[in-house]
């Protein structure tokens, strides 16, 4: 009988046990003491090395998977120790250190990534990276900052916190990624000092970048700096959703493909180098003098791109072949793959976490196995591929962004081979002909900028057409494993029988179960929007939005960044009604963003509020949606618009149950609606007006209210205490359970026969960063308004 096959260490059996590990740890709602991890940790090196010896490959993969467990778990907690405490909530200090990566500057505020001396006289600050903000309507002065810089600041931070929403982005989860300690803003611009001029890769790239401008002076030079540098800040909301809509977002920074021409052009040059003079060959071979120019220009690439993940990658695949070249040896591209995999996550665990790892690694696999021999059939293989990629990277895509992109297959048909053989390689010329003497690039970047307008309209037709983005609602955790193993089967050969049938395992992820209320149900979603407050009202056909957030002019808009994506993760097509229920700017401010992709058919505000086309809320007023009644309480004809008491009181009632939703009144109203209506007062959940401040919840209020759920909307550690300690202590002595937006992210209540539902996102999906459950009572703050000294929000 012939002897097994041996399973190797470090193939792609391994590299898989060790990501399954590693994902293992990241997705369980809760982390394991530090010990622990180490003795996991050693019981995997003793099952590797077992499974080495004997040899046995059960035992390796298990090692393997318990390695990868124990090495992600140590990795967090070392990422989380970073941080800085919670309490107090915010520390003012000076600190001094270097700016990493390139500053990104706005209208009124500049933001960027700094690391702190390792002698800072903070211990917990020493060698860490903040990211700051300086706010300040005259750029001038901050517009001196350029990466590389040492400077000193007069900084107030807070340990990182973000909103928790359906949809959503995890601020939470990117800063324990990043090794971000804190996140804060300098109170001081004035006494900011600038300490030594800039150096190092980032400041070459921020110096490059400066130069496409001076250049070339064409709108589109944002691109090329894009393209050749990876730097995106000269983009707007307009440039995004084009490339969103098209599915060009992964060709628009640095990618693999541009390491891959850097190696080969080094690789070249060498190659020259050696024809010219055929006696270094004596010394070191043409093809190992070669692989190792390539494996460093690779290198040096990544470093000057900021170690993007697909540049790492490549990078990594790169060495690895040169290393093979240079040992004589050849290792197939599958297990090549597998090896960079396999060495990024030993370094760094946490790089899973991002989407771009999942995205260049999936689809340098799906490449790899559905097409292992192409070559020889230019536009077939290339058709191939897109048709492979566009299939396999689908389920991803939709699962870490809640989107697909109907044209990106014929925009990526264009825009792939011009990009990649014409504009790139004219970006990256210019970059090493700059490099070299100052002004010999600018012809090729001119030429790169008028190669990109020619194709450029194009897609932005494309992204305005109906074949644009398709936003897709949150599914269920079997979505993605359904939909993969539905696109591996659409990707075997030709002939494969059911392969229709395998149609059918994409409908989990494509046209998710969307929770909707039956008839005569309703659904409240309050969302998590910092200090501020909105509130998604379903029924079984319709959708009503009451306030939409805070927003500060050229910084947080809570209906940009909560409001629109738990919109479309719910599902929801578009807005029956609207509600404003008075015009601060903490319930008004996002409704610009919300009603430019939902405008709601019909929009109530108080009278005296001046918003065009809406209608007044006047009390008495009523309607009926799926066997669910609203009717507003408050304020009545006739009343004087008197901002917080003017909100807009709405009630809904649905099969015996009623919410109350109160605004900003305060207790002079809650004592007139108790007086006046009590009957309609009664109701089992209640959002507590006024955030939860002292001059709202008055006594007789929370007792005619009889609720059972009392819904706060807050902000963490918002300079106003909200909620008041006494406020919450009143509705729990009245009988309610007390919930906030602050400690449970975003709260869904269902109203039905059964009885009231109340779910809070935070609990119904646990994460090991997650800061409620590691913080205290009153962690650092999301107030939409600047603090005292001026300065505004960092959510």
């Amino acid at each position: 009988m012939p002897p097994a096959a041996r399973t190797p260490p470090l193939g792609i059996a391994a590299s898989l046990a060790l990501l399954a590990g590693v994902c293992l740890c990241l997705w369980s709602p809760g982390l394991l003491p530090w010990w622990v991890s180490l003795a996991v940790l050693g019981l995997g090196a003793w099952s590797i090395w077992s499974g080495i010896a004997s040899p046995r490959p059960h035992a390796l993969l298990l090692g393997w998977l318990l390695a990868g467990h124990a090495l992600a778990g140590l990795h967090v907690a070392h990422a989380l120790s970073l941080q800085v405490p919670s309490v107090p909530s915010r520390q003012d200090v000076v600190v001094t250190g270097h700016i990493r990566e390139l500053p990104e500057h706005e209208p009124r505020r500049s933001r960027f990534l700094f690391r702190a001396d390792d002698d800072a006289p903070h211990l917990a600050l020493r060698g860490r990276d903040l990211r700051l903000s300086w706010y300040e309507d005259d750029p001038a002065r901050r517009g001196l900052l350029r990466a590389g810089q040492r400077w000193r600041f007069d900084v107030r931070l807070r340990a990182p916190r973000g909103l928790r929403n359906p949809g959503g982005t995890d601020a939470e989860k990117f800063a324990m990624a990043q090794r971000i300690a804190a996140m804060g803003y300098v109170r001081n611009p004035k006494s900011a000092r600038l300490l030594s001029p800039a150096r190092g890769a980032d400041a070459w790239r921020d110096a490059m970048s400066d130069r496409i401008v001076v250049s070339v002076h064409r709108p589109s030079a944002r691109f090329v700096r894009a393209l050749a540098l990876g730097d995106v800040r000269g983009f707007d909301d307009a440039d995004w959703h084009v490339l969103r809509a098209n599915g060009l977002t992964h060709l628009i920074a640095i990618s693999g493909f541009h390491v891959g021409l850097v190696a080969g052009f080094f690789a070249l040059l060498v190659r020259g180098g050696w024809w010219v003079w055929p006696m270094l060959a004596r010394r070191i071979p043409a093809q190992i003098a070669a692989a190792a120019a390539g494996a460093i220009g690779a290198g040096v690439y990544t470093a000057v791109a900021g170690f993007a993940l697909p540049t790492v990658r490549t990078a990594l695949m790169i060495a690895l072949v040169a290393a093979l070249r240079m040992a004589r040896r050849r290792m197939p591209a599958g297990e090549c793959l597998a090896l960079a995999a396999f060495a990024m996550v030993l370094v760094d665990p946490l790089a899973v976490l991002a989407a771009g790892f999942w995205l260049s690694f999936a689809g340098v696999a799906w490449l790899l196995w559905c097409l292992p021999d192409s070559g020889g059939r230019v536009v077939r293989d290339f058709l191939s591929a897109q048709g492979v990629a566009t299939l396999g990277l689908l389920p991803l895509a939709a699962i870490l962004f809640g989107q697909a992109s109907l044209a990106g297959p014929l925009a990526n048909l264009v825009a792939v081979p011009w990009w990649s053989l014409v504009v790139v390689p004219l970006s990256l010329v210019g970059l090493g002909l700059e490099s070299l003497h100052a002004g010999a690039g600018a012809w090729a970047w001119r030429a790169a900028v008028w190669c990109f307008d020619l194709a450029w309209p194009l897609f932005e037709r494309l992204a305005a057409s109906p074949l644009s983005l398709w936003w897709l609602p949150e599914p269920g955790w079997f979505a993605l494993p359904l939909a993969l193993l539905g696109a591996f089967w659409l990707l075997l050969p030709r002939g494969t029988p059911g392969k229709p049938l395998a149609m059918l395992m994409w409908l989990p992820l494509l046209w998710p179960d969307r929770r909707l209320p039956e008839h005569g149900q309703a659904e409240l979603v309050v969302i998590d929007v910092g200090q501020g407050l909105s509130v998604l009202v379903r029924t079984a056909r319709h959708a009503a939005l009451v306030d939409m957030g805070p927003a500060v002019p050229d910084g947080f808009d809570a209906g940009e960044r909560a409001v629109v994506p738990v919109l479309h993760a719910l599902g929801v097509p578009h807005l029956d009604a609207a509600v404003v229920s008075h015009g601060d700017n903490d319930h008004v401010g996002g409704w610009s963003a919300v009603s430019r992709l939902f405008p709601a058919a019909q929009l109530y505000a108080p009278e005296g509020l001046t918003m065009p086309g809406s209608a007044p809320c006047r009390a008495g007023a009523q309607w009926t949606w799926d066997g669910v009644r609203f009717r507003f309480l408050h304020p009545p004809a006739d009343f004087p618009y008197l901002r917080n008491e003017s909100s807009c009181v709405l009630r809904v009632e649905a099969q015996g149950r009623a919410a109350l939703l109160t605004g900003d009144i305060g207790e002079v109203i809650e004592r007139r609606l108790v007086r006046d209506a009590p009957g309609e007062v009664r109701a089992d959940v209640v959002l507590v007006a006024h955030h939860g401040s002292a001059s709202s919840s008055d006594p007789a209020f929370v007792a005619g209210t009889g609720a059972a759920v009392a819904l706060v909307s807050s902000g963490h550690g918002n300079r106003f205490g909200h909620p008041r300690a006494s406020v919450v202590e009143r509705w729990r002595r009245a009988g309610a359970s007390v919930l906030d937006t602050a400690a449970g992210g975003a709260l869904r209540v269902r109203l039905s026969e059964r009885g009231v539902e109340v779910e809070a996102r935070r609990q119904a999906h646990p994460r090991l960063w997650d800061a409620a459950r590691r913080g205290e009572s009153h962690p650092p703050g999301l107030s939409y308004r600047p603090d005292r000294d001026g300065r505004g929000p960092e959510g």
